[in-house]
């Protein structure tokens, strides 16, 4: 998929999520486009190493090891490079290394693909509450589009991807075309039934996923969720979507595609005279050798930090502090997701009652927070959803039954049901939360690395206060016992959704791009992932990133027929 033609009519920065879908969509626009990847080659199927391992086909019967945490210890502190099945899909910290003013996890999956083999695939809409805040509180500056702009490409994205879920009719959790839902089990149920009693805001509902659960989608012999919950491995039924098993297939079927790995984009070349973008450069990662590639348009789908740090290295005559920073905003306004706050609790009964196969997705409680009236907060603003689920534990008492009879029957015989729900709370964009690059500590190739300066304020810490007390409220509620509510420590970056850096806006003076996702200064130039947010909502964005980049695709495709850029 490799040639040496340095010519094309796009660029592609990115194959994770966003640059996947502008491969995609630029491609079957007729536009021979160059996709780059920084990382390694990953096929789909053929390089899903370990999908079907078991525990005990590992050195260490999968666990996290010494030499995991030496290799990866940032990566590795999070919880999420947790074992031997996965860790080659993360980084190596030694080799990728980054700074910190503050606590920040940044996690990241160099490789074709990207973070999209790896995501939580939780599919959720902003909703009209979001795109309005910012304006209605006097917070960060005002989103340039509204849900009515995004609403007919999140149908489109989600008709494409397969999304699992139900439909519930409700403002702050929109609806969408999703198939066939997975099943809760008997004790969610339970808990279903108690918040529809007791609450008139409250639903529990299936979690929308990224997961076909009828028919097929299309890409590489994409079908049915096998239910094996594997799915950090790389699924080689490409139940779930990513970008290997569908936008990136698409995108080679029309014949328009060419895929350049280990290309490290370090610029975005500036014309003086057009005003426009020309084109990149890259380091082959592997020979470090530096080439130049040109073309009419360029998609900036890094992720955040990535993306973000291409734009500030960008720097010519005109753009001194990075391309297209007229604002200085670029590097600023960093949001996550903060959660890590909820309660957990037993429930009696059920004890012949257990579930089949290996649900990928747990339950979900909408926002129920500052959607009006009686909802609204004086202790803070925005709010949070719910995620968790409940299982029985099949081993919770072998420490005392550790040999013979006991030990048989206990693990033949499943624990109690238990059940827990954990907080998932939005982020307010702080100038001051910012990502900058440091010259002074340069890796591999040359290239400054970042330093993260961002924390969690008020606001957030208001609100977590409400969402451990809910949560217990709930669950006693529904008649779980022992329950216990827990507020662990959190970090920004911790929710893998850093996004914010280069935002959308109105006025070019405080925000780097249009409601189209273009420079202000470089129209040429799309910024699609996260970096684009102009606040954060409370739910997974990967969704928002696809619908985004759709658009944004569409607009360019349609200004350069006009010959606008």
């Amino acid at each position: 998929m490799l040639n040496m033609e340095n010519e094309f009519d796009a660029i592609v920065i990115g194959t994770g999520i966003s640059g996947g879908w502008a491969a995609k969509e630029l491609c079957e626009n007729g536009l021979k486009t160059l996709v780059l990847e920084r990382g390694r080659m990953l096929k789909h199927v053929d390089d899903y190493t370990t999908a079907n391992m078991d525990n005990w086909d590992f050195p260490s019967g999968d666990k996290i090891t010494n030499t995991i945490k030496e290799r990866q210890p940032k990566q590795s502190r999070t919880g999420y490079v947790n074992s031997e099945a996965t860790k080659h899909l993360f980084v190596d910290d030694i080799k990728h290394p980054y700074n910190e003013d503050k606590p920040f996890d940044w996690i990241r999956g160099y490789h074709v693909g990207g973070r999209s083999l790896t995501w939580g695939r939780q599919s959720h809409r902003l909703t009209k509450f979001d795109f309005e805040g910012n304006a209605k509180e006097g917070v960060a500056v005002d989103w340039p589009i509204r849900y009515k702009d995004l609403a007919p490409w999140y149908d489109y994205v989600e008709d494409y991807i397969g999304v699992t879920g139900e439909n519930l009719g409700l403002d702050q959790y929109p609806d969408g075309k999703l198939l066939k839902p997975m099943e809760m089990n008997c004790v969610e149920d339970v808990f279903k039934n108690s918040l529809s009693k007791k609450y008139s805001d409250r639903i529990l509902t299936i979690g929308r996923s990224a997961h076909i659960t009828e028919g097929t989608k299309p890409g590489l012999g994409r079908m049915t969720c096998q239910y094996r919950n594997r799915c950090r491995r790389g699924c080689p039924f490409g139940a779930y979507f990513s970008s290997n098993s569908s936008t990136l297939p698409a995108a080679e079927a029309t014949g328009n595609m060419t895929l350049r790995p280990n290309s490290v984009v370090y610029e975005i070349m500036y014309d003086e005279n057009k005003k426009r973008a020309s084109g990149v450069k890259i380091i082959d990662a592997e020979t470090k050798l530096t080439y130049e590639y040109k073309a009419k348009v360029v998609f900036v789908c890094a992720s955040t930090v990535g993306s973000t740090s291409i734009l500030l290295q960008s720097k010519s005559n005109r753009f001194s502090n990075g391309l297209g920073n007229d604002s200085g905003e670029l590097g600023h306004n960093l949001m996550d997701h903060h959660f890590q706050v909820g309660a957990r609790g037993k429930h009696d009964g059920f004890e012949d009652k257990y579930y089949t196969g290996r649900r990928p997705s747990g339950v979900y409680i909408p926002k129920f927070r500052n959607i009006g009236g009686d909802t609204n907060q004086k202790d803070f603003l925005r709010g949070y959803g719910y995620q968790g689920g409940a299982s029985r534990d099949w081993m919770e008492s072998v420490a005392e039954a550790s040999y013979g009879k006991d030990l048989k029957q206990v693990i033949l015989a499943p624990g109690d049901w238990t059940m827990g729900i954990n907080g998932f709370g939005e982020t307010l964009p702080h100038h001051d939360n910012k990502m900058y690059l440091n010259y002074d500590k340069k890796d591999k190739w040359g290239l400054p690395t970042t330093t993260f300066d961002a924390h969690i304020r008020e606001n957030e810490l208001s609100m977590r206060k409400d969402m451990k007390k809910q949560a217990i409220e709930m669950l006693e509620g529904a008649g779980f016992k022992n329950v216990s509510g827990y507020d662990k420590k959190y970090t920004l970056g911790l929710g893998i959704h850093e996004m914010g850096t280069a935002r959308m806006g109105r006025d070019p003076k405080t925000s780097v791009l249009n409601k189209f996702n273009q420079i202000h200064s470089v129209k040429n130039v799309f910024v699609t992932d996260g970096s684009a947010m102009t606040s954060s909502g409370n739910v997974n964005p990967s969704l928002t990133y696809m619908a985004l980049t759709a658009r944004a695709v569409k607009h360019a495709v349609s200004e350069l027929k006009k010959k606008n850029i």
